[in-house]
């Protein structure tokens, strides 16, 4: 008999609606049950692409007599953290503060008033790896509920208390200063790996947030910011953590090397690292980074896509029970595949291919010899290697299609929909791919039409329904995407929902101390209002509500957003500089926001190739400091500030460059627009 998570929206809960545990969603109903019981909330929090959810789960909440334990003596909740970003936040900080670490599952025992007094991640079934089972949990804590029950009360009260004050803190505001970039990007090349790449010890993270701002450094003649960039960009490309078959990046790495991945696939990581794949090709012209922030995006498309336009939330890491078994290879798989065995001795000394394998006897695909080595060991042109591991991989990914697939959590997120927006809108516009730029189009379209009622906007959707009222990071991400699509395709619809969406977010989320809540005014009462200001896999809401304003104020003229967003800029100026890879985003907007900015209004038909000559010469060269406004005249009402007053030269269309209140001489060609955004002229 099914539970009352059958009628979710969220694949990850509806997993769990034939668990024996008699599991609630969160929501008044439980909570009520729990003060009229006066029993404690478990509280279960994951998502569907977690290899050690489906572990527990298969362990504890599958087990009749575990399950039976915990409906006599407790109020079950489970939770998607990706639909609830506000409760998994909240009670992280909780778990992290009580064990010194955090992680999903994550197990969070509650007072029936939401205060958190016992909590962890993943217990075992019996005890190990020094973890006591979960069956002595449960018996613990239920024992202490009955015979403790003042120190729980007192415990819990002291956790909201603390919660209560990291959400709410204060911070000393002073000018922005060019020294914060530089002490940031200082700590990171000290910090930085230079034997594997990237940052920290396995498990190991990408950072695509810290290499955009690298990248952005790049931009201002900052040489070994570049190389750094380069040299991370490189080291995860070589297979491991990036599939090399089908395209796209798994979460993270498991060792230092980029080898053996866990190997679920989300929707923000693929999003984020195609774009600075993008940004490092265009800064150095290396054509293998083109290659994979084109595959990562084909990727995307292929398998995340749902046909309406909106992009799936996550693969799964497991599929027929095992971790990995979709992405790897044995030496017999490739001979299989290809039916070509100098072929296939090609690509098994590429990969360094064996039959020990590097990951439970079989192989993660990674990267032992490059082109060159190849040429010469198989007697090739370096062209001839290329084109012949091209044509394998098309071979191996045909081959592999056939297995059975990891599952898919096809839930739409509004602000993971708005990162793969910014992705496709900077590759249609850099690359000239207009079938990207199509795809950012409809996404937008789809979201728009979906998730946003013209009031509010929501979190999730997925079978025609929408759910949960938007976060901080859902108006925050998607009204930048909207910002940067109208700059990338002209239409001023999507500069009017920009607008609009960030008008509803200052209105509705709005700190007077400075910042945003994560939550909207009306939003359900928690224990606290959280206010997130570390960037983690993704930006918070907060960094992006800065991104996004200064965009907007640079195109409508108004002052008092780009105040509320240097006003959150100088507030964290310290903790920015100190801990550069948990402030990336916040640190890009602090580096836009210092500029100096370019503000490019261009004039004329949008279907005139005079006027996406214009248009094509902005985006010729990487412009991380540069906003552009466009219209076909007489301009519609509600048209950027950016656009009053200007008219076409010479009955042409015409572009306008300015910087710090002072424009240049209009021009009407490429050729003098490229030279005046190059500083030639």
């Amino acid at each position: 008999m099914a539970n009352h998570l059958a009628h979710e929206i969220s694949p990850y809960l509806r997993q769990h609606a034939d668990n024996p545990v008699d599991w609630y969603p969160w929501g008044e109903e439980a909570l009520e049950r729990a003060r009229r019981e006066d029993k404690p909330i478990f509280l279960s929090i994951g998502y569907a692409a977690c290899h050690w959810c489906h572990v527990m789960a298969h362990e504890s909440f599958e087990d009749a007599e575990t399950a039976a334990f915990m409906n006599a003596h407790f109020i079950n909740i489970k939770v998607d953290r990706e639909e609830r970003p506000d409760l998994d936040g909240i009670y992280m900080s909780a778990v992290v503060a009580m064990t010194g670490q955090g992680g999903w599952p994550m197990s969070v025992f509650l007072t029936p008033e939401g205060q958190p007094f016992f909590g962890g991640t993943y217990f075992p079934p019996v005890r190990r790896y020094n973890i006591p089972s979960f069956k002595e949990v449960l018996t613990g804590v239920q024992s202490a509920w009955q015979k403790d029950r003042a120190g729980i009360v007192e415990s819990g009260t002291k956790i909201a208390a603390y919660l209560e004050e990291i959400s709410h803190p204060t911070a000393k505001e002073q000018p922005l200063s060019p020294e914060l970039l530089e002490q940031a990007a200082l700590r990171l090349a000290q910090a930085y790996d230079w034997k594997f790449g990237g940052w920290g010890q396995a498990p190991k993270f990408p950072q695509p947030m810290a290499i955009e701002f690298l990248l952005r450094r790049a931009t201002r003649g900052d040489q070994l910011a570049l190389d750094i960039s380069l040299h991370a960009l490189n080291s995860m490309a070589l297979g491991g953590m990036y599939d090399v078959v089908g395209g796209g990046f798994a979460r993270y790495s498991t060792d230092n090397y980029w080898r053996v991945p866990h190997f679920e696939k989300m929707l923000y990581d693929n999003a984020q690292l195609a774009r600075v794949y993008l940004y490092g090709y265009l800064l150095s012209g290396q054509e293998s980074l083109r290659l994979v922030c084109e595959q990562t995006l084909e990727f995307m498309l292929r398998e995340m896509r749902h046909p309406s336009g909106g992009f799936f939330s996550s693969l799964d890491a497991d599929s027929e029970g095992e971790e990995g078994k979709f992405y790897v290879w044995t030496p017999a798989d490739i001979r299989q595949a290809l039916q070509d065995d100098h072929l296939s001795e090609l690509v098994i000394e590429a990969y360094g291919i064996t039959q020990a394998g590097n990951f439970e006897g079989c192989n993660v695909l990674q990267r032992t010899q490059d082109d060159e080595h190849l040429s010469e060991q198989f007697g090739l042109t370096v062209n001839a290697v290329r084109e012949r591991l091209r044509s394998a991989h098309a071979r191996l990914l045909a081959y592999r299609n056939q297995r059975i697939r990891p599952a898919t959590d096809d839930k739409i997120l509004t602000s993971w929909n708005a990162l793969a927006m910014i992705a496709f809108i900077e590759a249609g516009k850099y690359l000239r791919r207009q079938d990207f730029l199509s795809h950012a189009e409809v996404t937008a379209a789809f979201l728009l039409d979906a998730l946003w009622d013209g009031k509010s906007l929501y979190r999730a959707w997925r079978d025609g329904k929408a759910a949960h009222l938007g976060f901080l990071e859902d108006y925050a991400g998607l009204s930048l995407a909207l910002c940067l699509l109208y700059q990338a395709d002209g239409d001023p619809r999507w500069f009017t929902a920009a607008e609009m969406l960030s008008g509803e977010m200052i209105d509705h989320f709005v700190d007077v101390s400075f910042g945003f809540f994560d939550t909207h005014e009306n939003h359900e009462t928690l224990i606290t209002r959280p206010k997130d200001l570390q960037d983690n896999a993704t930006p918070c809401g907060n960094s992006l509500a800065a991104t996004a304003l200064l965009q907007l104020a640079a195109l409508n003229g108004n002052g008092s957003w780009r105040d509320i967003a240097e006003k959150s800029l100088s507030a964290l100026q310290s903790d920015i500089a100190r801990y550069p890879t948990a402030f990336g985003q916040w640190l890009c907007a602090v580096d836009f926001a210092l500029g100096p900015m370019r503000e490019v209004a261009i004039v004329g038909d949008e279907a005139d190739v005079r006027t996406q000559a214009l248009v094509a010469a902005v985006w010729q060269n990487f412009q991380p400091y540069t906003v552009v406004a466009r219209s076909a005249m007489p301009l519609p009402s509600g048209a950027p500030l950016l656009l009053r007053g200007r008219e076409q030269l010479n009955d042409q269309p015409t572009a306008y460059v300015c910087q710090r209140f002072v424009c240049q001489t209009p021009v009407n060609t490429p050729q003098a627009l490229f030279a005046q955004l190059a500083g030639e002229a």
